[in-house]
């Protein structure tokens, strides 16, 4: 594996697009650290300290102190902005082990529109898919507890739990009363990489970055080479509802299709201090074509990958506008987690050629309708208290290619994808200019 240079335990996802069994858990940095409370600083903490001490003496039934100091905690990083938040001790954990490539819960990505959390995708051969549940389903209640308004980080921590303990989702679905269902947690696997030979092109589809994927990558590449032979024309990388992940992971990826050149930058509060990863020479495509293909649910980790791969006119991106989450958060582990940590925006990327996608994400390419049945994605805009976009506004997204009247297509955007491999686009449209 190619290294961009040393770097800290780091991922990024999107609270848009979120798993109920781990992915809401965006960790980055892990830093530690504080500096001593000035005068102002002890007045305020001594009115907290007045507040709890009312709260706990006063409220209708007693309340536990950890509950009190973990919801002041959790309040206070929240309304910073749209990511920032608190992990307890087991979401702490919980999200380690998601990094690493594994976690417990049930199977089902999150996505949350107008306080109601829906249901993206459901993980297959886990206990969500054998009951039943559906893309498109809404989340209602966990436990009898409604999730409505709830942040994503929330409605993953309560799906997580030991392996075999129970948990009972209130489903709603169109056209349906809603219905309760109970399911036993397992250990579930982060979806891997998965590739295929699409005639004489070879698909790879991310779903999520973890420290498996770069290793995954080569083992796909490697094999549609085989499979295909010399007559490869190219590859089609879909990065399409891909959350985020883990930060390195991302950085190894575009670096395996670049021979140099910037990655990355990621500036914090410090306008003068700067992280820059770069690219090591081997492109392991060979220099074939590569479309990548983005949409709504496409974030954070994933949008650092097409905005090098764009930036760098390796690949042309077709599809529709990404998630726009440009923002970096570290984790600040409590007593080396036994108190939980603090996930905290500390930071925002740039694409190599300087410019933040925060709010305005990742603009193809080449703009290709998502397709029938598709679902109409939230975005970075749409989450209360985001970040502002920064410097010149993106260039507006085009009109996009859509399919013609009468044609039936089983995935449009992969259609178009093939058709402009081989030069042939099959509802029209021109080919960008870099391509």
């Amino acid at each position: 594996m190619k290294t961009a240079g040393a770097i800290k335990a780091v991922s990024l996802i999107a609270a848009g697009v979120a798993a109920g069994v781990g992915l809401a858990t965006a960790a980055t940095h892990f830093a530690y650290g504080s500096s001593a409370p000035d005068f102002r600083t002890a007045n305020e903490l001594s009115r907290f300290g007045l507040a709890f001490e009312r709260v706990r003496d006063n409220y209708l039934s007693e309340p536990e102190d950890r509950q009190l100091i973990e919801n002041a905690i959790g309040g206070m990083l929240s309304n910073l902005d749209a990511h920032s938040s608190y992990f307890d001790p087991r979401t702490f954990a919980a999200m380690q082990t998601k990094a690493a490539g594994a976690y417990g819960g049930i199977g089902v990505v999150i996505g949350i529109k107008d306080g109601a959390i829906d249901i993206v995708s459901v993980v297959p051969s886990t206990p969500a898919a054998r009951a039943g549940i559906k893309m498109g389903d809404e989340l209602i209640a966990i436990d009898g507890a409604s999730m409505h308004g709830h942040a994503l980080d929330d409605v993953s921590s309560r799906m997580r739990g030991k392996v075999g303990t129970d948990v009972e989702l209130t489903v709603g679905r169109t056209n349906a009363k809603p219905f309760a269902v109970s399911l036993t947690r397992e250990a579930i696997e982060v979806e891997r990489l998965t590739w295929h030979r699409e005639g004489d092109v070879g698909y790879i589809r991310i779903v999520a970055f973890s420290d498996r994927t770069e290793p995954d990558l080569r083992k796909a590449i490697a094999d549609l080479k085989h499979q295909i032979g010399p007559g490869l024309k190219g590859y089609v990388v879909d990065l399409r509802n891909n959350g985020g992940g883990v930060l390195q992971a991302s950085i190894d990826v575009a670096d395996d299709f670049l021979d140099s050149g910037e990655i990355v930058s990621v500036r914090g509060r410090d306008t003068q201090s700067m992280e820059r990863y770069d690219a090591h020479p081997g492109d392991i495509a060979d220099g074939k074509p590569i479309v990548v293909l983005i949409n709504g649910g496409t974030a954070s980790a994933s949008e650092i990958v097409a905005g090098a791969l764009q930036d760098h006119h390796r690949a042309t991106i077709l599809g529709s506008l990404s998630f726009g989450k440009g923002s970096v958060q570290t984790v600040m582990p409590l007593d080396n987690g036994a108190g939980g940590a603090l996930h905290m925006t500390t930071a925002r990327y740039y694409t190599p050629s300087g410019r933040s996608i925060q709010v305005t994400g990742i603009v193809p390419d080449m703009p290709v309708a998502d397709g029938a049945g598709a679902p109409r994605y939230q975005r970075e805009a749409d989450l209360p208290y985001h970040l502002l976009a920064e410097g010149p506004a993106a260039k507006p997204v085009g009109s996009p290619i859509v399919p013609l009247a009468g044609h039936a297509y089983l995935d449009f955007q992969l259609t178009m994808a093939l058709g402009y491999l081989h030069k042939s686009l099959a509802a029209g449209g021109s080919v960008p200019e870099h391509a």
